[in-house]
């Protein structure tokens, strides 16, 4: 056990505290709570939404994808790219709607039923996604301290530092902790990536120690498997609740546009150093220990192929990236729960006092559950696709329909939740796929329930009556 990676942590889960119990003596009221006041400038927007995106999801499901097939990698990340694109256009018009939660917005488009739906699809969605932090933070403390703590024990250290500084202050811990997470892990990968590619041998080290479809646009993919990796992606970052409260915590519809810019450039950065280092580590360490976990590369490299320093640093930011993505993810589906059930349906009129014990009681539930699932989850990247899934189809379609459509009615909106929800959760039960065809059913559940979302949509919304102009006015430019 190296003192200095203990230094490195211990300054690191000192800081995070420290931001966190300053943060929580500014939270009077559930406003502060769930969107901080609605007060966070561009600076604090651009660096809580690129930390709270870059996770485990692109640590260890994104680094192990690399590590197999190489640079094409990047489809997956590609996703949220294009995702991006659209996002600088719907940001404006989110702050402007400026509510608490994706199933407020979902009710005063569509109706009661989207609303309900819809939070137990994030719930399912959102808790999964923090599952997989959670262990993913258990390997990287494992790594540090192999004789000390177990994957299984890192993951509960990690679940109880997330649900604590989390249950805190809520929105304003959250988007404070990610200024200084996001700040360490832009400096640190931007320094340790070059380091790597020098270790390498530089292009002709990796050329030689790689095979040559690791440079190739689609690798070791299918074009449907790369699109398997992109469009969760793509839809998980379009309909994101995560990001839809960051813009309604923003102070005005400038600074939710003009952070879309910053997050579009260094997502671009982050992911594709990400991907590169997991490249590198690949070249470097093709067999051993960590060929038969390849999710954990980029930890494995910056433990084993950086000066001491560089790699404590390098391992220090994955933990912070991970406690990061952790906490946006467990907040999130928190305040559907205590904005979307209890607020909305068991007690409307209660106090800002009682709202506030209610969502750190949330908070706490909800990261047993996520602590339960990430003990016995197979596989990062199969559960980040899953939770991806549910989300993508569920939601995503609705959300954007919510946005640039007059035509899609309530009911054809419940009827997309509840399609995209169902297909996702039933496709991996045994026995179900073999009522499709074989080609469809060798497949992830992406494409069957987002075009069951789709179709459900299209069908439904024919057949029912179109949405009223004061239900599009809020929606509109």
């Amino acid at each position: 056990m190296s003192p200095l990676y203990v230094a490195v942590l211990a300054v690191i889960v000192v800081a995070l505290l420290s931001v966190s119990l300053y943060r929580t003596s500014q939270v009077k009221t559930k406003a502060d709570y769930l969107v901080a006041g609605r007060s966070l400038p561009a600076i604090v927007l651009v660096l809580t939404l690129l930390t709270s995106w870059i996770g485990a999801g692109s640590l260890f499901a994104g680094a192990e994808n690399a590590y197999r097939n190489g640079f094409a990698a990047l489809w997956q990340p590609a996703g949220g790219w294009l995702g991006l694109l659209l996002i600088y256009f719907i940001a404006p018009r989110a702050r402007k709607f400026a509510q608490f939660t994706l199933p407020d917005l979902l009710e005063a488009r569509y109706n009661q039923t989207a609303r309900v739906l819809g939070t137990f699809a994030i719930l399912f969605s959102y808790v999964g996604i923090t599952s997989y932090q959670f262990k993913g933070g258990g390997n990287v403390l494992h790594l540090i301290f192999p004789d000390a703590v177990t994957p299984e024990l890192g993951a509960y250290i990690i679940a109880a530092f997330v649900i604590l500084t989390t249950a805190l202050a809520g929105m304003s811990s959250v988007a404070y902790m990610d200024v200084v997470i996001g700040s360490l892990v832009t400096v640190i990968c931007i320094i340790a990536a070059p380091m790597l590619f020098l270790k390498a041998g530089g292009w002709a080290g990796l050329h030689a120690s790689l095979p040559p479809e690791h440079f190739q646009v689609l690798g070791n993919l299918t074009l449907v498997r790369a699109l398997e990796f992109l469009v969760p992606t793509m839809l998980l970052m379009l309909g994101n609740q995560v990001m839809y409260q960051k813009f309604f915590s923003a102070k005005t519809e400038r600074d939710a546009r003009i952070s879309v810019i910053g997050w579009i450039l260094g997502t671009l950065l982050l992911e594709t150093l990400i991907v590169s280092i997991a490249v590198f580590g690949s070249a470097l360490y093709p067999t051993g220990e960590v060929s038969r976990q390849p999710y954990e590369i980029i930890p494995y490299t910056a433990r084993h192929g950086l000066p001491a320093l560089m790699g404590a640093l390098l391992l220090g930011a994955v933990f912070a990236k991970v406690i990061s993505t952790a906490s946006n993810y467990l907040f999130s589906p928190a305040t559907n729960l205590v904005n979307d059930v209890f607020v909305r349906y068991i007690a409307p009129g209660a106090s800002n006092k009682r709202v506030l014990i209610v969502s750190r009681l949330a908070v706490v539930l909800l990261g047993c559950w996520a602590l339960y699932q990430a003990i016995y989850a197979p596989s990062i990247l199969q559960k980040m696709l899953w939770a991806y899934t549910i989300y993508s189809a569920a939601l995503t379609p609705v959300v954007l329909a919510a946005f640039y459509s007059k035509r899609v009615t309530a009911w054809g909106a419940v009827a997309a939740i509840a399609a995209g929800t169902v297909v996702t959760l039933v496709w991996d039960v045994p026995g179900v796929k073999t009522w499709f065809p074989q080609l469809l059913a060798q497949r992830d559940a992406i494409f069957p329930a987002l075009f069951a979302s789709l179709g459900a949509m299209v069908v439904v919304s024919l057949f029912t009556r179109a949405p009223v102009p004061q239900q599009l006015a809020k929606f509109s430019d």
